[in-house]
């Protein structure tokens, strides 16, 4: 089950999804973040009939929990997919909400794997709704946050966490047993280079197309945002390592929680690495994630090389 936002990253992760003989996709359901949750689900629709897949796709959150949603319009487009001028999909979303298909879907399929790419409010509010559902998952993986605390909307914090932090505190105090998949792994060598922009293209079929000229304005915009050329892909890099967890390099057992309230750290994912968090002076602040006993598994490398061998693969 895979809950988006999605803009040009997300569409080519639910194309590695989708076009994965490995799984099956059971729904997809929208939440507001990159672009209006309507457009969310337009884009998910539009992209499951490039894959000729006909999963349901569901609208969820128009907002985050306690404030005003702040789109990503600048990196993604005003559509979310770069502004081409996409056709509409043939299908509409389905009438049930997102957050009840959550609920639903989780509590018919146990061990299912959840893959969110966008702000966890629809996570937030199942979860709130039914907290049981979290023991019934038998992954969880998220892109998001910023452990090594270089982030890509503040200094601090990750665009998908800054969004709705209070619900991102919510899903991580919960007890779900989360992956964090955070914005370091999609820099570096895990960036689409130049080179690999014209391997992709060289594939010349409908969906190798499509990633490229999707992601053009979010191209543009990381190389305003970082110097760099290239494309950078959080969401299918995070898809990557739920489709395939043996990509993971390194990975450490953590209890991880999230800044609500400060100015400057809004939405900032603490990590707490050394193991401190349980040390005298810590406890009273960190009591809420402590009392549930589960710490994230936060990934801190992958092989870069196979995660672009799939990405190619999925595109051919």
């Amino acid at each position: 089950m895979i809950d988006t936002d999605t803009a040009s990253d997300d569409a080519v992760a639910l194309i590695m999804a989708l076009r994965s003989p490995d799984v099956s996709v059971l729904a997809i359901t929208a939440v507001a973040g990159n672009v209006a949750v309507q457009q969310a689900a337009r884009n998910a629709l539009y992209t499951a009939e490039l894959c000729g897949a006909n999963v349901p796709v569901f609208l969820g959150a128009e907002k985050p929990l306690q404030r005003e949603h702040q789109s990503a319009h600048w990196f993604h487009g005003r559509d979310g997919l770069g502004d081409h001028g996409y056709p509409a999909p043939r299908r509409a979303p389905e009438k049930q909400h997102a957050v009840d298909a959550i609920v639903t879907t989780i509590d018919k399929n146990p061990g299912l794997v959840l893959v969110t790419l966008g702000p966890l409010t629809n996570i937030a509010l199942a979860l709130q709704r039914k907290p049981d559902i979290a023991t019934k998952l038998s992954r969880c993986v998220i892109m998001g946050g910023a452990p090594c605390c270089e982030g890509n909307i503040t200094p601090a914090a990750e665009y998908n966490i800054w969004c709705d932090p209070e619900a991102a505190r919510i899903v991580l105090r919960s007890g779900l047993l989360v992956e964090l998949v955070g914005w370091h792994l999609c820099r570096g060598e895990a960036v689409l280079k130049l080179d690999d922009i014209e391997r992709v293209l060289s594939l010349d079929t409908p969906l190798s197309r499509f990633a490229i000229e999707c992601n053009s304005r979010a191209q543009e915009a990381y190389f305003e945002q970082t110097g760099e050329h290239g494309i950078s892909l959080p969401d299918p890099v995070a898809m990557s390592v739920a489709l395939d967890p043996t990509i993971v390099t390194e990975q450490t057992q953590n209890y991880v929680d999230v800044e609500t309230s400060s100015e400057l750290t809004r939405g900032m994912t603490v990590v707490d690495r050394l193991h401190v968090a349980r040390n005298e002076r810590n406890r009273a602040v960190w009591a809420p994630a402590l009392e549930k006993g589960v710490k994230a598994k936060v990934v801190w490398t992958i092989d870069n090389a196979r995660w672009k061998k799939a990405l190619f693969n999925a595109l051919r």
